[in-house]
């Protein structure tokens, strides 16, 4: 009877069944000798005359192994440090039940909740109860600080790398940026027992799916606010982490965890100029969709169109002219109009603004002598307005995407979202930028600013 070896080599699971007498057995013989192919993910190497299988498959083979009842080493798969780490935090009811969820499916899976509930208190128990050597993935340079002080705070007796940010230095508990954790999983992927991926809906971008398959980690834990991605990622996300295992939205903890709240959508509606221009610009666009037979069901729809534009001057004539319509309904004139009777209306509140353009935040930021924050502004001066945002030497900030994600936000209490993408996943994330807990007890309000009679409109009332 064989006994199978599994090694890590370069992000890959190397499998290969020796005799009893020592000899290497080819990965497809049979008769007494296994023919590790059977075994869950793996394929015949005739390069090495082994078994391979992506690094992310260890867990499965050695599942798959112990129902056979074979014997099999894996000393050369999986390196990994016992840690004995214990957080202060005591989790709330929901915060339980959801690792337990996670616990109960075998420690692999994603959890979903809203923004201000605690997802990293959670990961660091899921840690805390794996007791492995653990990676923390997350996808900003805020993120990554944030993580990394909260670890070093709960977890002082252990060892804390980074990767990103300036550093490469692996550690007991390892937290890294995604694009850092893409460089070095093939290097790194035995060193973990348990990858945590916070805002795990990045996970489904091409090149960064490459990072749970070339790690071993058998626990895998993802954290997000909004699991399900237009282009359908999310189902890639649980072949790689594990299906959604817990899952809670804004209205399960309103009132009680977080802020209870008001969502206020106004129509607004263009002047006789921006309609005639609208429906230029949008006529463009349906007309060219007619003839081409496309039709917009998912982001991967508008990347037909963006492909077909390098080629095709009626394709890049009515992309043009999306964009244009776009901008239209988005700054309209009757939309900053309005923002300035909520910020007249909401003298004594502290409010985020949120837009869709750069340009649109400096033109809102001067006008309204607003402190502005975008992918332009530095990191130090971001920190400095949301510092002061904090003690309330300002009561109002306005931005684009930069706060939507990854960026420890100051308290607020109304979000005005003059315009957006439009996506279920942007509008939970500014809504939750206002909902922790208010010292009074009071409401949170999220006013959202719809061009009347426009896509934009119907966008959001798919969305309703």
């Amino acid at each position: 009877m064989s006994t199978v070896e599994l090694s890590f080599v370069d992000g890959t699971l190397r499998v290969e069944a020796s005799d009893s007498d020592g000899d290497d057995d080819h990965a497809g013989e049979r008769g007494d000798d296994y023919d590790v192919t059977r075994l869950p993910g793996v394929e015949y190497d005739e390069r090495t005359d082994t078994g391979r299988a992506p690094a992310m498959r260890y867990a499965e083979v050695v599942a798959a192994l112990d129902a056979a009842g074979l014997s099999y080493d894996d000393d050369d798969a999986l390196h990994v440090d016992r840690l004995s780490v214990a957080s202060d935090y005591e989790l709330r009811g929901y915060q339980q039940d959801a690792l337990d969820a996670w616990s109960a499916n075998d420690r692999r899976g994603v959890l979903e909740l809203p923004t201000g509930s605690g997802k990293t208190v959670i990961g660091l128990k899921a840690i805390e109860a794996v007791g492995e050597s653990a990676l923390v993935v997350v996808p900003t340079i805020d993120l990554l600080t944030q993580w990394r002080r909260e670890l070093a705070a709960e977890f002082d007796d252990c060892e804390i790398g980074q990767l990103g940010g300036g550093e490469q230095v692996a550690g007991d508990v390892t937290v890294a940026t995604y694009d850092s954790a893409y460089l070095r999983a093939e290097d790194l992927g035995d060193r973990f027992g348990l990858v945590v991926f916070d805002e795990v809906h990045h996970l489904g971008g091409e090149g960064f799916r490459d990072i749970a398959r070339l790690l071993a980690a058998p626990a895998r834990l993802g954290l997000t606010a909004t699991f399900e991605r237009p282009d359908g990622a999310h189902e890639v996300i649980e072949e790689l982490v594990g299906p959604l295992a817990y899952d809670l939205d804004v209205d399960d903890l309103a009132g009680d965890h977080l802020a209870d709240y008001d969502v206020k959508r106004l129509e607004v509606p263009l002047t006789d100029e921006e309609r005639e221009a609208y429906e230029a610009a949008q006529g463009t666009f349906t007309d060219y969709l007619q003839q081409s037979n496309i039709q917009f069901r998912s982001g991967s729809d508008y990347q037909e169109l963006v492909k077909r534009s390098g080629t095709d001057p009626r394709a890049r004539e009515a992309l043009l002219a999306k964009q244009r319509a776009r901008r239209i309904v988005r700054e309209s004139d009757a939309k900053v109009d309005e923002l300035e009777s909520i910020l007249d209306a909401h003298r004594d509140d502290r409010i985020i603004v949120f837009t869709a353009s750069t340009d649109l935040v400096y033109q809102l930021s001067e006008r309204f002598l607003v402190p502005a924050i975008t992918h332009e502004t530095t990191a130090s001066e971001r920190d400095t307005i949301l510092e002061r945002f904090r003690r309330g030497d300002y009561s109002r900030v306005v931005t684009a995407n930069v706060l939507d994600e990854g960026v420890d936000v100051p308290d607020a209490n109304v979000a005005v979202v003059v315009a957006g993408s439009g996506s279920e996943r942007e509008f939970t994330q500014r809504l939750g930028r206002v909902l922790r807990p208010k010292a009074d007890g009071g409401r949170a309000l999220l006013y959202e600013l719809v061009s009347a009679d426009t896509a934009e409109e119907r966008v959001a009332a798919r969305r309703r």
